[in-house]
């Protein structure tokens, strides 16, 4: 997953148990298949080429058991260390925040929250009857991926859509040797433990 296409456009799947979607960039081409493995306990989310499931690309797995501050390493089909995502505990509580770490461990990345709100309108709205299967259409989280140096290269945002099922990503920055494919990952990984939060 380098030298991408920009943006991406992240669709989950609603017709299957699991929760998984597909990554396609700027032409439609399939890019990625995110899984995440049902009745885990230490969760676990397989990254495919396509949606075959042929061809497995990454494996991003918890360091631990069902923990708040879990952190989630990268692999390559090889087994290489590709760097990690963290969420940042208590500090996530009400406003999203994750560091991206590389392979040496050095913090490489910041993705934060950009308007909490959002979100906790998104949730409340979800628990109305009937509105629920519309809430994609109108509050729409937004997260900005920084450098330590507070440059912003990339930005995920949920976009309208039904079930509230897409996401983008778009790019801001060129990217330096390896953050792509860190960036991508932490993100891919982060949707899915945001879905779940609400």
């Amino acid at each position: 997953m380098n030298s991408l296409q920009f943006p991406l456009d992240l669709t989950f799947k609603i017709t299957t148990l699991s929760n998984d979607f597909v990554a396609k960039d700027a032409n439609g081409q399939t890019v990625a298949y995110v899984r995440q493995k049902m009745l885990k306990l230490v969760e676990e989310v397989q990254v495919f080429s396509d949606e075959s499931r042929s061809e497995l690309n990454y494996t991003i797995k918890a360091n631990q058991w069902l923990d708040f501050s879990a952190s989630y390493a990268f692999t390559d089909r090889n087994g290489k260390d590709l760097g990690r995502v963290a969420r940042k505990g208590w500090a996530s509580l009400w406003k999203a925040n994750y560091d991206i770490f590389d392979e040496l461990q050095m913090r490489d990345l910041h993705v934060r929250e950009e308007n909490p709100w959002s979100k906790v309108f998104d949730t409340l709205l979800c628990e109305v009857p009937g509105l629920n299967l519309l809430t994609g259409y109108f509050f729409h989280p937004s997260y900005s991926v920084a450098r330590p140096d507070g440059t912003k290269v990339a930005r995920l945002r949920k976009v309208a859509s039904f079930f509230g099922r897409r996401f983008v990503i778009e790019k801001l920055e060129e990217f330096e040797r390896g953050e792509e494919e860190r960036l991508l990952l932490g993100l891919m990984m982060m949707i899915l433990l945001e879905r779940q939060r609400g």
